[in-house]
């Protein structure tokens, strides 16, 4: 299988930042947008649940300026090209379980009755386990998984992106109607090419040192 060389993928992660300037004009091509989304639908999880709903606006210009007033005034949801939000689901159930056992029975071609001990597993660890609130607290988690590897995959296939947690997450959910949806706004990512006029792209990166934040033993 071919493979980048670690002085790519270190190049690439040196170029990307946090952008604050988008190009409102360029836009991702659909073949390497198509990518992208499939990095989001690989993204691992904890148990192999996708615990989430990524909501991708691109087309809607009024909707994604509406957000940008339940974002502090933050252009780049609507200026760059994609704008993802990263939902989660408010509530797992038994239900959701027995729908993610008869997904793995079915891709793997394997009777039900296989995935048993797996079922119990996620059941007793967080449909009883966990409270409501819990529950969201570690679909959260889940979807910074699939936040980071979003931005990487992007960063190696030369695009820009901007995390943003800077947002009203009710508000957003009022937005975009997900209120009785069973999912609500964790956080989300713009997505496209920095403008020229971004001074953040000079910036050199601030980073500790390898000594000061990994520890081999």
């Amino acid at each position: 299988m071919a493979t980048i060389t670690p002085e790519t993928l270190l190049e690439q992660l040196h170029w990307r930042y946090a952008t604050k300037q988008f190009d409102a004009q360029r836009k991702i091509p659909a073949q390497v947008w198509s990518a992208l989304e499939q990095s989001l639908i690989l993204t691992p999880s904890s148990y192999g649940m996708q615990p989430w709903k990524f909501v991708v606006l691109n087309k809607d210009a009024e909707l994604r300026e509406r957000l940008v007033s339940c974002s502090w005034g933050q252009r780049q949801v609507a200026d760059s090209s994609h704008y993802v939000v990263f939902t989660v689901r408010t509530e797992i159930t038994e239900q959701d379980v027995d729908t993610y056992m008869d997904s793995i029975a079915a891709t793997r071609q394997i009777d039900k009755s296989a995935v048993e001990p797996l079922k119990k597993m996620i059941e007793s660890g967080i449909v009883r386990g966990l409270n409501a609130t819990q529950q969201q607290e570690w679909a959260s988690r889940q979807a910074y998984i699939a936040l980071g590897n979003f931005m990487t995959s992007a960063a190696l296939l030369g695009i820009d992106t901007c995390p943003m947690e800077g947002l009203d997450p009710a508000k957003y959910d009022e937005v975009l109607g997900l209120k009785g949806s069973g999912y609500a706004t964790c956080v989300a990512c713009a997505a496209g090419y920095r403008a020229a006029s971004d001074k953040y792209s000079q910036l050199a990166k601030v980073r500790y040192t390898a000594q000061q934040v990994v520890e081999n033993r």
